[in-house]
């Protein structure tokens, strides 16, 4: 039992630790934020809104069936149905009845308002495929950010621990006398320094985590973290096509463009509607019904003629009598209520028919809404025009950024090589004692810099590479990282 127990406790603690230690790719952020982003699921709605709408309009088309059935009671002074006098009863009456209606023509309209359901779908559908790859592109954005806030603290942590080194070996040096007093004071000075940087670092990468996490909708900032990992810079093809090459591919693929189009034709489409009440409805139905009642009947009952006859008067010229046999007579009598189906079979009946409505004259309502519908299809133009010039704008502007930070992480590296080098050479004249501490320390904060600045050109360029990408119409599972 024990042993149990044991086995169950260090399964635990592996299973705890494990989610405690659980860092996230890029990709597993990227997965996470498309489903639990709270916008990409208002935007899901709005296709599944359409699709119902789609659905209705589909439903418009095909005929209207309705049955009804009804059994009531009247208690009080009524006409007795059978003699046709008032008295004081109880009597019941049941009903029922079955009508199919078919709009045979009304102007169009069910046929275009499915076509506007189409489209409306298609609309919702850019919709959301716009707002995935907005938020890809958050999170991609602040994920990039947490790593280049991590590399910036690994420089930090690089430089200061050559700084301790300096700092030891400045301590014998100083104690033999091969060193001024200030030397070791400058050291220190810069040790104290990057340990405020490192600090300052630390707490870049925690909120940039703690930004991440909220991207994400993750509430558990504490634990949270991400892989570590050196991204290299990959597909930089795209920065070969003109900027116009790329406007036109953008032009042809972006989702607010498709919306702004959709918008357009759903105006139109809008126009087709209401001029359709221009035109007459047609309509046919067909109704079927039955009734029933517990009320007493009149049977009427006929006797059989007689045999007996009467004579009625005699022909003049000869005398003879004029004889009529009778009729038979007709005898009326109150019987008890017809059985249920007897009764639903003999009283049923069916009506069928079409029906012609024609508009002539509605205070120009029609004419008002149609000429409200050709502004609003005016505006949609101008709406697609402008994001047209909104798209222009945009990718010319991460054209541009693009370029201009390629230029600068390029610049950037040429930097670093050659603060790299400027280190190195100070840091053999530091050892021989040919400069003092304060210059080396000056050529070490350089040579930092540039490396911390290498590495922020490089994520910037990465991400605003990536931008340029979507513009392009790479899609973003196939971008590279």
């Amino acid at each position: 039992m024990r042993k149990y127990s044991l086995l169950v406790t260090l399964l635990f603690i592996s299973v705890f630790a494990n989610a405690q230690e659980k860092k996230w790719t890029l990709q597993e952020c990227i997965n996470y934020a498309l489903e639990h982003n709270i916008s990409i699921k208002q935007s899901e709605l709005d296709v599944e809104g359409a699709e119902i709408e789609k659905r209705g309009a589909i439903g418009n088309l095909l005929p209207n069936i309705q049955a009804s059935a009804s059994n009531s009671w009247n208690t009080g002074l009524t006409q007795n149905v059978t003699t046709g006098i008032l008295e004081n009863q109880t009597t019941r009456n049941f009903s029922a009845g079955a009508t199919a209606s078919y709009t045979i023509f009304d102007g169009l309209r069910n046929i275009r308002q499915l076509q506007q359901a189409k489209i409306s779908k298609l609309a919702a559908q850019y919709s959301l495929q716009k707002m995935k790859d907005d938020i890809i592109l958050y999170v991609v954005d602040a994920y990039l950010k947490v790593l280049s806030n991590k590399q910036d603290l690994d420089v930090i942590k690089s430089q200061n621990e050559i700084t301790k080194e300096q700092l030891d070996r400045t301590k014998d040096l100083v104690e033999a006398g091969s060193l001024p007093k200030g030397d070791l004071l400058e050291i220190k000075a810069t040790n104290a320094d990057e340990r405020q940087r490192i600090i300052v670092a630390e707490n870049n990468i925690k909120i940039s985590l703690v930004n991440l996490a909220q991207t994400l909708l993750i509430k558990d900032y504490k634990t949270f973290d991400i892989v570590n990992r050196d991204y290299e810079i990959f597909g930089t093809d795209v920065l070969d096509h003109s900027v116009y090459e790329i406007i036109n591919k953008a032009k042809e693929n972006r989702s607010e463009i498709k919306v702004a189009e959709a918008n357009k034709k759903l105006a139109e489409k809008n126009v087709e509607i209401s001029r359709g009440a221009y035109l007459p409805t047609l309509g046919a139905f067909i109704n079927y019904n039955t009734r029933e009642s517990g009320s007493n009947g009149i049977e009427y009952i006929e006797t059989p003629p007689s045999q007996e006859t009467t004579q009625i008067g005699y022909v003049e010229s000869t005398g003879e009598a004029v004889v009529t046999q009778s009729q038979p007579q007709s005898v009326t009598r109150i019987v008890g209520p017809r059985p249920f189906v007897e009764q639903l079979w003999r009283n049923d009946g069916i009506s069928y028919g079409f029906q012609l409505s024609v508009p002539i004259f509605n205070g120009f309502s029609i004419r008002n809404q149609v000429n409200r519908n050709k502004v609003e299809v005016r505006r949609a133009e101008y709406q697609l025009e402008q994001a047209e010039l909104d798209l222009e704008s945009n990718v010319y502007q991460a054209y541009l950024d693009a370029k201009g930070s390629y230029e600068a992480y390029e610049a950037a590296k040429v930097a670093a090589e050659a603060q790299e080098l400027a280190y190195s050479y100070a840091n053999e004249r530091f050892d021989v004692g040919l400069t003092n501490a304060f210059d080396f320390s000056q050529s070490k904060i350089k040579y930092e810099n540039s490396q911390r600045e290498a590495v922020r050109a490089k994520y910037d360029y990465i991400f605003k590479l990536k931008v340029l990408e979507l513009y392009f119409g790479v899609p973003v599972p196939d971008l590279k990282f």
